[in-house]
């Protein structure tokens, strides 16, 4: 999606900025490791496959990604978030993603999207830090509070499906992952059925209203080279 381009996402306890093409290296690197494929469903690319996903994932219409990185350092009231500073590899623990399909009624018929929300954070080391929470929280106001119209309507233009209502927010986690499900449930949503034959389970959540938390502010990702974005 465009909807995020520019624009980065802070709080005290994380930074979200839009998935460029300087991240794809440590992205790919993150993914070479089998556990973290296994727990995102993924599978193994090539370097340059993970460049052009980024390519299509920053065009496609239906799918909104932010890189995690830890909160930035020093000045916080600056206006912009400095692109191969504030989001260096060093800096990086994972992603966000927000993915929007049809929303079927009972009866097939499609009355709206629903998005499925889907984060990851790498390393080991940055697990159990609290950069999940924080991230989905961010990221839950920037897509329910602050983006939600022009974020549905881009999906919209880019469909021949036409709409401008979410009906649910939607999250698919392995039924081994504790951490994960807990924390989900502990943001509103709720189990929706058993186990399913991918060893996933799903949790919906319908109040689509949140608060900002704590210090959430947004700001201009700037970016000194043009080559940087794509």
């Amino acid at each position: 999606m465009k909807v995020n381009e520019n624009i980065a996402v802070a709080t005290p306890g994380v930074l979200l900025v839009p998935y460029d093409r300087r991240h794809v290296p440590t992205y790919h690197a993150w993914m070479e490791d089998e556990a973290v494929r296994a727990a995102t469903a993924s599978e193994r690319l090539t370097l340059d496959e993970e460049y052009e996903n980024q390519e299509s994932w920053r065009e496609s219409g239906d799918k909104l990604t932010f890189i995690v990185c830890r909160a930035r350092e020093g000045d916080s009231s600056s206006d912009t978030i400095v692109a191969g500073v504030d989001d260096a590899p060093s800096r990086m623990v994972g992603d966000i993603n927000f993915f929007l399909t049809p929303f079927e009624e009972e009866d097939g018929t499609e009355s709206g999207f629903a998005g499925e929300v889907d984060v990851m954070i790498a390393g080991l080391e940055d697990r159990g830090k609290g950069y999940g929470r924080a991230a989905v929280t961010a990221f839950l106001h920037y897509i329910l509070q602050r983006q939600r119209e022009a974020i549905l309507a881009e999906a919209s233009s880019a469909s021949s499906f036409k709409s401008m209502v979410l009906r649910q927010l939607v999250v698919k986690i392995q039924a081994t992952n504790a951490a994960s499900i807990g924390l989900f449930k502990s943001l509103g949503f709720v189990q929706n059925g058993d186990v399913n034959y991918f060893g996933e389970v799903e949790l919906v959540r319908t109040d689509l209203t949140v608060d900002a938390p704590q210090g959430y502010t947004e700001h201009i990702y700037q970016r000194d080279v043009a080559a940087d974005r794509s």
